[in-house]
């Protein structure tokens, strides 16, 4: 991805984020995740991150056996040890209190540590943005089967009962239609963390691709009559 022009750079990056802990919710860097805050906790944290740096990180919660290192000793719900810190680039407030914002993907980070909770209520975790430094610079030409993409997207698009402008998806560039789908598609929480943990864009299109063939092979099989 290409930094915005009031985009962090690494070393600007916080040494402390609030997180939002949400199921199926993917954020990647350079994607942008419309939201709607209304639950009393995370609203002070939104109105504390629009008064600072604007940056709140978005992380699934976890089984216990995938969950971050810590995650036993914590007196709250496990979550994944990877999440992606975004940055607020809109925001609106609604008559009845509510906040909508616009979360643009920055950086994935590993939990470090866990802090104690905010008195609002809202977690907050020590990031490691270390290991995924390469995610603020643009990648360069990386490679993905596009071909193969997007013939298995017509494919899980029509499974699903999803109607798309094509003309539109032939006219995006790789990463962001790579990165909108990864965000987007209906995939289980844990396919959703596989793709966040993705070492780069080729791979996580491989990782995608796969699962919507086999989404569109399970498919099929369910469809199959039985003798």
């Amino acid at each position: 991805m290409r930094r915005g022009p009031f985009d962090p750079s690494f070393d600007e990056l916080p040494g402390v984020v609030p997180i939002f802990p949400l199921s199926g919710v993917l954020l990647l860097p350079g994607g942008k995740l419309p939201l709607n805050i209304f639950e009393p906790r995370y609203l002070a944290m939104t109105r504390d991150a629009l008064a600072g740096d604007r940056i709140i990180g978005m992380i699934q919660p976890a089984p216990y056996r995938e969950a971050a290192p810590d995650a036993a000793d914590s007196p709250w719900p496990p979550v994944y040890p990877t999440g992606c810190a975004g940055r607020i680039t809109s925001f609106a407030e609604t008559d009845d209190g509510r906040y909508l914002i616009t979360l643009t993907g920055l950086c994935r980070f590993n939990l470090a540590e866990e802090l104690a909770l905010h008195p609002d209520g809202y977690r907050r975790v020590v990031p490691d943005f270390a290991p995924y430094r390469q995610d603020l610079e643009a990648e360069a030409d990386a490679p993905i089967d596009r071909p193969r993409l997007c013939k298995a997207l017509r494919a899980y698009f029509g499974l699903q009962g999803i109607s798309v402008d094509w003309e539109a998806i032939e006219k995006t560039g790789d990463e962001k239609l790579v990165t909108s789908l990864a965000m987007i598609c209906p995939f289980e929480p844990s396919e959703k963390q596989a793709l966040l943990e993705s070492a780069n864009l080729t791979e996580r299109c491989h990782r995608m691709t796969a699962l919507m063939e086999m989404a569109v092979l399970n498919g099929a099989a369910e469809d199959t009559p039985r003798h």
